[in-house]
């Protein structure tokens, strides 16, 4: 049974030595050949090892073109953070690259896709904007610029639900005063939305607790006018009616 064992280990040991000369003997133009066959019949894990040996070889034509193609074979498989790492790669070593562009783009990309929740830390958030908003810096023309605009939106609209989520949470601890700091910036901006409309309907609720009735009806009415067939709308409706 050992020697069975022992026999299995060798041959497999030389097959993968047989199979790494193979693979030296073959050109960089076949190895790219391979690679983007496999590649377009997006078998993405088996191109990788094909791209990154083209990659080595730093001084071939197709170097820059595997090491894009290296990086997609990871975001295509939802590895970010692999492909995050391929895309600079690609920026650091080719800048004059001809679709260069398109790895500063897909960098925003990746990060985006790599944000939390509203609930946790937005790190990667402000990193998405930063990423997007080089992009269009050094690309002011390029046909994603719209695309990029798009993702600073989303970016920035869930960095407002974090403050929201943040103004709420204090408002639970009964810690008014700071949930009021983070409705007001929100209010402030004069958005129509979600984030706009909470922030208004707890931030009337902690006049109303206060007994500030002045200000309650101020916000209450913003509310009320910005958003007149909500929930909440008909909630303060009510409560300010009370104090009347």
């Amino acid at each position: 049974m050992k020697k069975t064992l022992i026999l299995i280990i060798v041959m497999l040991t030389l097959l993968g030595c047989s199979s790494n000369k193979t693979s030296k003997m073959i050109s960089v133009e076949k190895k790219m050949d391979i690679a983007n066959d496999l590649f377009e019949k997006e078998k993405y894990n088996k191109a990788i090892p094909y791209f990154s040996e083209v990659v080595f070889e730093r001084n071939s034509i197709y170097t820059p073109t595997a090491q894009m193609k290296l990086a997609d074979c990871y975001y295509n498989q939802n590895k970010f953070t692999e492909a995050r790492f391929e895309y600079e790669e690609l920026i650091r070593l080719f800048a004059d690259f001809k679709d260069i562009g398109r790895a500063y783009f897909q960098l925003g990309i990746c990060y985006f896709n790599e944000t939390l929740s509203p609930h946790y830390t937005q790190e990667e958030t402000y990193r998405a904007i930063s990423a997007f908003e080089t992009f269009i810096e050094k690309f002011p023309f390029d046909s994603l610029k719209k695309d990029a605009i798009d993702y600073i939106q989303q970016c920035r609209y869930k960095l407002l639900m974090k403050k929201y989520y943040n103004g709420y949470a204090y408002y639970k601890l009964y810690d008014y005063s700071a949930a009021l700091m983070y409705f007001d910036e929100i209010i402030e901006l004069g958005n129509n939305n979600e984030p706009d409309r909470m922030s208004l309907y707890y931030a009337t609720k902690i006049y109303l607790e206060r007994e500030d009735h002045l200000n309650a009806k101020l916000t209450g009415q913003k509310l009320i006018s910005r958003y007149p067939q909500t929930e909440e709308a008909e909630k303060i409706t009510s409560e300010l009616e009370k104090i009347e």
